[in-house]
């Protein structure tokens, strides 16, 4: 049996308040899964614990109780972010350096050289569109640049699992598209991806499945066209259906030269679902249970 990519089992972190007896529980018995191969959203509004999960699944935090995996092995040790791509949400580069620079410097904390490296940089500033501005240094990069060398210097080695933590946080519109169509190539390429995000309509498009957290505590969880399915109602979508058709549709479709294209689950969106988990967790007895 095939290892997943990520499993997370009764994960709870506790952090202490300085000079106080208050602590705050960041993640309570937080239990998830994401298989090899797709592409998972975590998602929550400020303060919900998607950041100090991540940081906690790559070794970064330590976890008050609870068990992660990366590839089945324990993620407190080193060798299981081996096979590990991270893009911050905020990441620090050297300016002064250009993106070729950059990529090389990554790629020889990564254990590579010789020809190996020059070809993994030359294919990953082709991969996220900077192989014109290779010779630039950083520090004249735009926003959405200097995410797209993040994301490459993410993958200078090679990973099965890449983390991203808002990718597309300050990018303009067109940017986040490209980051969008470089996750959806990962995918293609069977490389597994874990992302946050507060942009919903983005994760809509490229997740497989997605987990809501709020307050510390996952609220749904599960693949998104089941997740954003109206359950008690059903679409038909028809194509060249004239408009009398419209009124009688069971009825009529059958006597009528209309193609049925569809039948389907009404869906909302993932805004829609986002909010009402959300604003369900957000109660004054939830509150209550942040404190220990």
């Amino acid at each position: 049996m095939t290892d997943a990519a990520v499993v997370v089992s009764g994960l709870t972190k506790v952090f202490p308040i300085p000079f106080h007896r208050e602590k705050v529980v960041a993640v309570r018995d937080l239990d998830l899964r994401v298989e090899a191969g797709e592409v998972y959203g975590l998602l929550g509004p400020n303060g919900s614990g998607k950041s100090t999960t991540l940081k906690i699944i790559l070794g970064l935090v330590s976890p008050t109780r609870g068990r992660t995996e990366i590839f089945g092995r324990d993620s407190s040790r080193v060798d299981s972010r081996e096979a590990v791509g991270f893009l911050p949400e905020n990441p620090y580069f050297y300016k002064y350096l250009s993106g070729e620079e950059t990529l090389r410097f990554f790629g020889k904390l990564g254990g590579l050289n010789g020809g190996r490296l020059r070809q993994q940089v030359d294919e990953l500033l082709e991969l996220v569109g900077l192989t014109n501005a290779r010779k630039r240094r950083l520090g004249t990069y735009s926003k959405g640049m200097l995410q797209r060398i993040g994301l490459a210097q993410a993958l200078i080695h090679e990973p099965k699992l890449v983390v991203l933590d808002e990718p597309t946080a300050g990018v303009d519109p067109a940017g986040s598209r490209d980051i969008r169509n470089l996750i959806v190539d990962l995918k293609k390429r069977g490389i597994t991806v874990l992302l946050s995000s507060h942009l919903l309509a983005q994760v809509q498009e490229i997740c497989d499945r997605i987990g809501i957290l709020a307050n510390g505590v996952l609220v749904r969880e599960g693949h998104l066209e089941e997740l954003i399915a109206i359950q008690n109602q059903t679409e038909l979508i028809l194509e060249n259906a004239p408009e009398p058709l419209l009124n009688e549709i069971e009825a009529l479709a059958a006597r009528s030269n209309a193609t049925v294209i569809a039948r389907q689950r009404s869906t909302t969106t993932l805004e829609r679902l986002f909010l009402e988990a959300t604003k369900e967790a957000d109660q004054p007895a939830n509150h209550a249970n942040q404190r220990e």
